[in-house]
């Protein structure tokens, strides 16, 4: 059987703003990726996501990103790779803390929007991540775009690295996400995002933007959980892997952390 974690971008609520349906989702993923503080979250969702996190046996992660509330962290920003490396730092410590407050361990870090897609483009923001997570916990998983330089860097500093595709985002030719701001860049279509899915897992190839077939590799699919239909998506997509003979499990028994 083919086997695959589903991770999903959780906690990202603070204050009095909401946003998606964590207690709902959390059941039907492997792998939590729970924002701390920077682009969303407060203190007191990061507690009560880790605890929705141990309830349902999901595998908790940092989803640190740029201090950036007001863009929601998808705005880039000029941050020198010494400012990047301390703020994942500090960010990956404060979830770090609330994990072990519960009683359970801190399994990966995924950075967030334009931090993540800066550092797939730039070795020197990719290697400051990469050596952040290493200090803290070299048994850390990074989730990481196949073939990015945050690949590479992983490669590099011995980290151990998860290769995501994502459920509803649009692929360039060099494999990077195509940019929110362009047109097609945000597939909304269900059925379609269902099938680039299973592909992607299956075959190992999709189909980019312009056209053209490119290839993948899928050992964690992302599910964005401030989407509309994030929560039927998510029941949806476990369905058609019961049929499809694919397993969903943790990082864990993907990169053997």
């Amino acid at each position: 059987m083919i086997k695959v974690d589903v991770n999903c971008d959780l906690g990202e609520s603070f204050g009095p703003w909401k946003m998606g349906r964590d207690e709902k989702i959390i059941p039907l993923v492997s792998s939590a990726n729970i924002a701390c503080g920077f682009h969303g979250g407060d203190p007191l969702v990061m507690r009560r996501t880790v605890a929705l996190v141990k309830k349902h046996g999901v595998a908790a992660g940092a989803h640190p990103g740029f201090p950036d509330l007001a863009g929601f962290g998808r705005r880039p920003m000029g941050l020198s790779p010494e400012e990047v490396k301390a703020a994942v730092q500090y960010q990956i410590g404060a979830l770090d803390g609330f994990c072990r407050a519960a009683g359970i361990p801190l399994m990966h870090v995924k950075p967030h929007g334009a931090l993540y897609n800066m550092a797939a483009q730039d070795m020197d923001l990719a290697r400051a991540i990469a050596e952040a997570v290493k200090e803290i916990n070299p048994r850390l998983i990074l989730l990481v775009p196949a073939g990015s330089r945050m690949a590479a860097a992983a490669a590099e500093t011995g980290l151990a690295a998860a290769r995501e595709v994502f459920a509803d985002r649009a692929y360039e030719e060099d494999g990077a996400l195509s940019p929110r701001s362009k047109p097609g860049s945000v597939i909304t279509g269900e059925d379609e995002v269902l099938n680039r899915v299973v592909g992607m897992i299956k075959t190992g190839k999709v189909r980019a933007i312009t056209g053209k077939e490119i290839s993948v590799t899928a050992d964690s699919v992302c599910i964005h959980g401030d989407g509309e239909g994030a929560l039927v998506f998510a029941q949806k997509l476990n369905g058609v892997f019961a049929r499809e003979g694919i397993s969903v499990v943790p990082l864990s028994q993907i990169c053997g952390a």
